[in-house]
Protein backbone atom coordinates (compact mmCIF):
# COMPACT_ATOMS: atom_id res chain seq x y z
CA UNK A 1 0.00 0.00 0.00
CA UNK A 2 0.73 3.40 -0.83
CA UNK A 3 2.67 5.67 2.39
CA UNK A 4 1.19 8.76 2.50
CA UNK A 5 2.73 10.77 4.72
CA UNK A 6 2.66 14.65 3.98
CA UNK A 7 0.11 16.07 1.62
CA UNK A 8 0.18 19.42 -0.12
CA UNK A 9 -3.45 21.00 -0.62
CA UNK A 10 -3.79 23.42 -3.32
CA UNK A 11 -6.02 26.00 -1.95
CA UNK A 12 -7.50 29.66 -3.70
CA UNK A 13 -8.69 30.12 -0.67
CA UNK A 14 -12.37 30.80 -2.31
CA UNK A 15 -15.92 29.33 -1.05
CA UNK A 16 -14.85 26.21 -2.80
CA UNK A 17 -11.43 25.66 -0.57
CA UNK A 18 -13.82 24.02 2.54
CA UNK A 19 -14.55 21.60 0.44
CA UNK A 20 -10.83 20.72 -0.83
CA UNK A 21 -9.93 21.03 2.84
CA UNK A 22 -12.30 18.28 3.93
CA UNK A 23 -10.83 15.82 1.72
CA UNK A 24 -7.42 16.59 2.81
CA UNK A 25 -8.86 16.32 5.98
CA UNK A 26 -10.34 12.77 5.71
CA UNK A 27 -7.50 11.56 3.66
CA UNK A 28 -4.69 13.18 6.39
CA UNK A 29 -7.08 10.88 9.04
CA UNK A 30 -6.87 7.52 7.02
CA UNK A 31 -2.56 7.86 6.47
CA UNK A 32 -2.00 9.84 10.21
CA UNK A 33 -0.40 12.55 7.34
CA UNK A 34 0.56 16.03 7.89
CA UNK A 35 -1.11 18.59 5.40
CA UNK A 36 0.85 21.65 4.05
CA UNK A 37 -1.72 24.32 2.58
CA UNK A 38 -0.81 26.43 -0.03
CA UNK A 39 -2.04 29.70 -1.82
CA UNK A 40 -0.35 31.05 -4.82
CA UNK A 41 -0.44 35.10 -4.50
CA UNK A 42 -0.20 36.22 -7.99
CA UNK A 43 3.14 37.81 -9.30
CA UNK A 44 2.15 40.98 -11.30
CA UNK A 45 5.34 41.66 -12.75
CA UNK A 46 3.99 41.19 -16.27
CA UNK A 47 2.37 44.80 -15.76
CA UNK A 48 5.79 46.62 -14.55
CA UNK A 49 5.96 47.41 -18.36
CA UNK A 50 2.43 49.43 -18.31
CA UNK A 51 3.75 53.01 -16.69
CA UNK A 52 3.04 51.47 -13.24
CA UNK A 53 6.16 51.92 -11.05
CA UNK A 54 7.42 48.96 -10.45
CA UNK A 55 7.67 49.83 -6.80
CA UNK A 56 3.81 50.32 -6.51
CA UNK A 57 3.35 47.17 -7.69
CA UNK A 58 5.92 45.22 -5.18
CA UNK A 59 3.92 47.18 -2.63
CA UNK A 60 0.63 45.90 -3.85
CA UNK A 61 1.98 42.26 -4.13
CA UNK A 62 3.06 42.58 -0.49
CA UNK A 63 -0.04 43.66 0.78
CA UNK A 64 -1.94 40.47 -1.24
CA UNK A 65 0.52 38.32 0.01
CA UNK A 66 -0.03 39.80 4.20
CA UNK A 67 -3.39 39.85 3.21
CA UNK A 68 -3.68 35.86 2.39
CA UNK A 69 -1.13 34.89 5.34
CA UNK A 70 -3.68 36.48 7.77
CA UNK A 71 -6.24 34.15 5.77
CA UNK A 72 -4.35 30.95 5.17
CA UNK A 73 -3.91 30.96 9.18
CA UNK A 74 -7.50 31.62 9.79
CA UNK A 75 -8.36 29.26 7.71
CA UNK A 76 -5.91 27.00 8.59
CA UNK A 77 -7.49 26.91 12.11
CA UNK A 78 -10.68 26.60 11.23
CA UNK A 79 -10.80 23.53 8.23
CA UNK A 80 -7.77 21.68 9.34
CA UNK A 81 -8.90 20.72 13.01
CA UNK A 82 -7.74 17.04 14.49
CA UNK A 83 -4.74 16.80 12.02
CA UNK A 84 -1.12 18.25 11.87
CA UNK A 85 -1.62 21.27 9.50
CA UNK A 86 0.54 24.55 8.33
CA UNK A 87 -0.24 27.04 5.86
CA UNK A 88 1.80 28.74 3.28
CA UNK A 89 1.73 31.79 0.90
CA UNK A 90 3.76 31.87 -1.81
CA UNK A 91 4.24 34.27 -4.97
CA UNK A 92 3.84 33.61 -8.31
CA UNK A 93 2.27 31.74 -11.23
CA UNK A 94 0.09 29.20 -8.92
CA UNK A 95 1.14 25.86 -11.08
CA UNK A 96 4.61 26.55 -11.50
CA UNK A 97 4.69 27.71 -7.38
CA UNK A 98 2.58 24.31 -6.55
CA UNK A 99 5.24 22.17 -8.86
CA UNK A 100 8.29 23.85 -7.07
CA UNK A 101 6.60 23.10 -3.77
CA UNK A 102 6.10 19.43 -4.39
CA UNK A 103 9.71 19.24 -5.16
CA UNK A 104 10.79 20.97 -2.30
CA UNK A 105 8.93 19.74 0.44
CA UNK A 106 8.73 15.27 -0.33
CA UNK A 107 5.07 15.15 -0.25
CA UNK A 108 3.11 12.20 -1.42
CA UNK A 109 -0.54 13.30 -2.42
CA UNK A 110 -1.59 16.75 -3.41
CA UNK A 111 -5.08 18.21 -3.19
CA UNK A 112 -6.39 20.80 -4.86
CA UNK A 113 -9.83 22.07 -6.26
CA UNK A 114 -10.92 22.49 -10.19
CA UNK A 115 -13.46 25.47 -10.96
CA UNK A 116 -14.60 23.08 -13.57
CA UNK A 117 -14.64 25.69 -16.31
CA UNK A 118 -15.93 24.38 -20.13
CA UNK A 119 -15.50 25.58 -23.57
CA UNK A 120 -14.29 29.30 -24.18
CA UNK A 121 -13.95 29.95 -20.39
CA UNK A 122 -11.38 27.33 -20.18
CA UNK A 123 -9.49 28.60 -23.39
CA UNK A 124 -9.43 31.98 -21.61
CA UNK A 125 -8.21 31.22 -18.55
CA UNK A 126 -6.34 28.22 -18.48
CA UNK A 127 -6.40 25.67 -15.56
CA UNK A 128 -3.77 25.33 -13.66
CA UNK A 129 -5.35 22.19 -12.22
CA UNK A 130 -4.09 20.60 -15.86
CA UNK A 131 -1.08 21.85 -15.63
CA UNK A 132 -0.09 20.43 -12.71
CA UNK A 133 -2.10 16.89 -13.17
CA UNK A 134 0.06 16.95 -16.18
CA UNK A 135 3.40 18.15 -14.70
CA UNK A 136 3.55 16.39 -11.24
CA UNK A 137 5.67 13.53 -10.28
CA UNK A 138 3.45 12.46 -7.30
CA UNK A 139 -0.44 11.42 -7.08
CA UNK A 140 -2.92 14.72 -7.37
CA UNK A 141 -6.43 14.17 -6.13
CA UNK A 142 -8.74 16.84 -7.43
CA UNK A 143 -12.06 17.82 -6.30
CA UNK A 144 -14.78 19.74 -8.51
CA UNK A 145 -16.33 22.15 -6.94
CA UNK A 146 -20.31 21.42 -5.66
CA UNK A 147 -22.82 23.78 -7.51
Amino acid sequence: MASIKKIICALDLSQHSALVAEYAVAVAKAFDAEIVAVYAAPALTQYVGFHVPPSSIENFVGEIVSGAEKTMQEFVSEHFSGVKATGKVVNGYAAEEILNMIEQSGADLLIMGTHGRKGIDRILFGSVAEKIVKSSPIPVMTVRPTS
